[in-house]
């Protein structure tokens, strides 16, 4: 069974950065593309970063500049590096991955870590 576990979420002031990581298992050949996702309270699950094994990213304007996805595909890991973190990033950030191309829907999840910026 793919198992995707995330970690390094927790509370941090605006300004303060977090790296969170995700390790993949149980599948026998790496995921083409791994994700993040967050979803706050009352709000919808959105896209944080994508990248393919190539290298081949995704995001939204939002991160730009502030935050960074990469993977170690040795380890099979994908990280979110989170710079300048503000309040309204608060939210459980999701580990996601599938073996379609960056556009495609994925179909495994992890369970999600907390990140939560104070003001």
């Amino acid at each position: 069974q793919v198992q995707l576990v995330e970690s390094g979420g927790g509370l941090v002031q605006a300004g303060g950065s977090l790296r969170l990581s995700c390790v993949a298992t149980g599948s026998r050949f790496r995921f083409n593309t791994m994700a993040w996702y967050r979803q706050a309270p009352g709000k919808r699950r959105e896209l944080v970063a994508a990248i393919t094994g190539s290298g081949l990213t995704n995001w939204p304007d939002s991160v730009k500049g502030r935050f960074t996805i990469s993977r170690d595909n040795a380890k099979s890991t994908v990280y979110l590096q989170m710079n300048s973190l503000k309040p309204e990033d608060t939210a459980v950030y999701y580990c996601n991955a599938g073996e379609g191309n960056i556009y495609d829907l994925r179909p495994y999840w992890g369970q999600g870590t907390q990140v939560t910026v104070s003001s």
